[in-house]
């Protein structure tokens, strides 16, 4: 071997030594590593919570709670104006007349439509929430170093059940013909994260027992700082509301009964106490949801933190508002039509100069919408609607609910610069729903006379004239319509009547869809709302200044369809009366943000 082969086999040897060395080092290092214990590889942060770490105490189960009721006051638990335009109640697109592409309007929603996924996602999201503390509870029991704590653990997770009662009452009413995912733990675990669907009465008897639960061992009331937690009296309103809806009128009777008897609510002398910030938590209110304008000023109005408020008031108002639901022409002449009790003095108006004259429209209307020539309540800080609102496109009538226009603002955006929120409370249930849900297992039982009863304690409430012959029932002096009604004509005034000029846009949303579904009426309805005609007249009114100003179409009449004035442009329902198929509309379908990532709904 020359001298410089032997220089090279002298390097390679080198090389070689010091690759060896690295790899020895490396397999040490590895070795090492993989003989640390378990302990060092799974060390907690302490800087995060963890389900472990967070469950320990009642202070701990109240912050859990806090959560839960902020996901059940999310609007996207009710979708309240979706669910107006999809039933018989309203008319919205975000366009002028006759113009009109919402779905839900239009009888053409399907699995793909945001709404009811939005609504599905929040309503397990809200369950999700009431499971933790649910679990949390039962985990805790007997932990507690005192009987005040165990009892107050107690009633925590009796709150938390009836959240996810509630919840599953709304979807059991709402999606799927009622069979939907029972989520009774938290997700995860051996069960894993996808459950199939369970038997629609499988859904109410588990809501059922919640309920029940909830209805033993909440308190009736809560103490004034308290007030806006669920009660007994809730919990008892819907479970009848849950039998009626079954068309279980004997049962829903009974849960009615006991609601308008041992709970202590009574109606407001003024039913604009229901629908403003004026008098939230009232004596009539059984469920209702917390409103506040209070906000974090470096959130934008679109942040999903920024939720402690509503914004359902931007789709209703007549002030810059989106036209997300207006009233339907039928019932905007329902509202028009709600005739007075002349015998009841607040029906009398002293004008400025001393005269007087009768209201021109109920007070019922007058608090429930806002009409172009309702001369008697002021709107967004004017004295007439027809000088705050501008009436001349072909939008004759908004909802004042769910509105701030009796707080002096010019519009909604006035009231929160930037933001589109409302301190305006969303009232789930009230005592004047449970009268008429009530009256009408009356009319079902054959109890005609006790159902007038209730009926005419909400309209005597609003000034109304009361149902029946002159003279008779509770109130013989106030004035009568003098019809006598049997179950019947009785059934079909609470129908189309009473419950839409009380409680239209109001409540959970749904209730008007799942009572059109009940009644089995809802293709029906659409067809005889579709064949109706109308035209719009001219509204001439005086400004505050003295100056005179005209509202161009803006106020509906019905016409005989054979009258040559008819003006198509007010038609409606038209596509609602052709595209409503019963099986595909009377309920929200499983969305397809479900469908598509759970593997096991419908054996998939």
């Amino acid at each position: 071997m020359n001298v410089l082969d032997k220089k090279i086999q002298k390097k390679y040897l080198n090389m070689k030594n010091t690759i060896i060395g690295k790899l020895t080092l490396i397999m040490l290092f590895t070795l090492a590593v993989v003989s640390c214990s378990d302990d060092f590889l799974e060390q907690t942060n302490p800087n995060e919570l963890s389900s472990d770490s967070f469950w320990k105490t009642i202070d701990d189960l109240n912050t859990g709670l806090v959560a839960t009721y902020k996901s059940f006051s999310s609007d996207n638990n009710y979708q309240l104006t979706d669910e107006l335009v999809r039933s018989d109640f309203a008319w919205g697109s975000g366009y002028q007349r006759p113009f009109n592409t919402n779905e839900f309007y239009l009888q053409n929603f399907n699995e793909a439509s945001t709404s009811p996924s939005n609504k599905w996602s929040q309503l397990y999201t809200t369950i999700f929430r009431a499971n933790q503390v649910i679990e949390a509870v039962e985990r805790l029991k007997g932990t507690f170093s005192n009987q005040n704590d165990e009892d107050e653990a107690e009633v925590i997770g009796a709150q938390a059940r009836f959240i996810r009662g509630f919840s599953y009452f709304i979807l059991s009413t709402s999606f799927n013909n009622g069979e939907v995912v029972i989520w009774d733990k938290v997700p995860g675990g051996e069960d894993g994260f996808y459950r199939d669907v369970s038997p629609a009465q499988d859904v109410k008897d588990f809501y059922r027992a919640d309920l029940e639960y909830a209805k033993t061992k909440l308190p009736a009331v809560w103490e004034a700082k308290e007030k806006g937690r669920v009660t007994a009296g809730a919990a008892e309103a819907v479970l009848g509301q849950s039998y009626l809806a079954d068309n279980d009128f004997p049962t829903a009777s009974e849960y009615f009964k006991n609601v308008i008897n041992n709970y202590g609510y009574s109606l407001t002398p003024n039913i604009g106490s229901n629908f403003t910030t004026m008098d939230e938590l009232n004596e009539e209110s059984i469920l209702e949801i917390v409103r506040s304008t209070d906000y974090k000023t470096e959130l934008n109005q679109w942040d999903w933190r920024d939720t402690g408020a509503s914004s359902i008031q931007q789709k209703l108002t007549g002030i810059g508002g989106w036209w997300g639901g207006v009233a339907a022409n039928w019932l905007i002449l329902e509202y028009r039509n709600d005739p007075l009790d002349y015998s009841d003095p607040r029906n009398m108006v002293t004008e400025d100069d001393g005269t007087q004259r009768f209201r021109k429209f109920s007070l019922r209307t007058s608090w429930s919408v806002a009409i172009v020539d309702d001369p008697d309540l002021g709107y967004y800080g004017y004295k007439t609607t027809a000088e705050a609102a501008i009436f001349n496109i072909r939008m004759t009538c908004f909802w004042r609910k769910h509105t701030n226009w009796d707080l002096g603002a010019e519009s909604e955006q006035a009231l929160s610069p930037g933001k589109v929120r409302s301190g305006v409370n969303q009232r789930l249930i009230r005592l004047a729903e449970i009268y008429l849900q009530y009256a009408e297992c009356m009319i079902e039982m054959g109890n005609v006379d006790e159902a007038l009863t209730y009926i005419n304690k909400v309209r005597r409430r609003s000034g109304v004239q009361l149902l029946g012959l002159s003279g008779t029932g509770e109130y013989p002096v106030n004035d009568h319509d003098d019809i006598s009604y049997d179950a019947t004509s009785l059934m079909n005034h609470l129908r189309f009547k009473e419950y839409p000029l009380e409680l239209s846009c109001e409540g959970h949303g749904g209730t008007r869809n799942t009572d059109l579904r009940r009644w089995g009426i809802k293709k029906e309805r659409f067809i005889e709302l579709a064949a109706r005609r109308y035209k719009a007249e001219d509204y001439p009114y005086t400004k505050e200044d003295g100056t005179t100003g005209t509202r161009w179409g803006s106020i509906v009449k019905e016409l005989d369809p054979s009258d040559p004035a008819v003006d198509p442009a007010w038609n409606e329902f038209q596509e609602a009366s052709v595209n409503y198929v019963e099986s595909e509309h009377a309920y929200w379908k499983i969305p397809n943000s479900e469908t598509i990532t759970n593997p096991v709904i419908g054996g998939n």
